[in-house]
């Protein structure tokens, strides 16, 4: 059961040191791209990448603000995948699809930190 929980907080680190890195080259012009960039929506994920940094830690230290974090984390990402996807004309395509791509892994973070042990706990 440790092992899932840690991977779920691997996860979340990798993640959020992604989103970091990613974001923080595009905000200070060193990666240009060649779609429609939202800079709101890039400091957005430096934002939670740092947040999801911090929620990493407390899933590895099986803190329950971990989990409420974690939870937090992923209903954002669902939220503004939707005002992306169904309210923004201007949001591209490769944007709502790596917000996507971050709602999936948050789901597998989910699952492998708190809904499988819940489950195997209740057997």
């Amino acid at each position: 059961m440790k092992t899932l929980k840690k991977i779920g907080a691997g996860l979340a680190l990798f993640i959020g040191v992604m989103s970091v890195f990613a974001g923080s080259k595009v905000l200070l012009g060193l990666d240009a791209k060649d779609y429609n960039v939202l800079p709101r929506l890039v400091a957005y994920n430096v934002a939670f990448g740092v947040i999801s940094i911090i929620t990493a830690y407390f899933l590895w230290k099986e803190n329950k603000l971990g989990r409420m974090m974690m939870w937090a984390v992923l209903s954002a990402h669902f939220l503004v995948f939707l005002y992306l996807k169904f309210i923004s004309d201007t949001a591209a395509n490769e944007s709502k699809m790596a917000m996507a791509f971050r709602i999936s892994v948050w789901i597998v973070i989910a699952l492998l930190s708190v809904v499988i042990p819940k489950i195997k706990n209740k057997k």
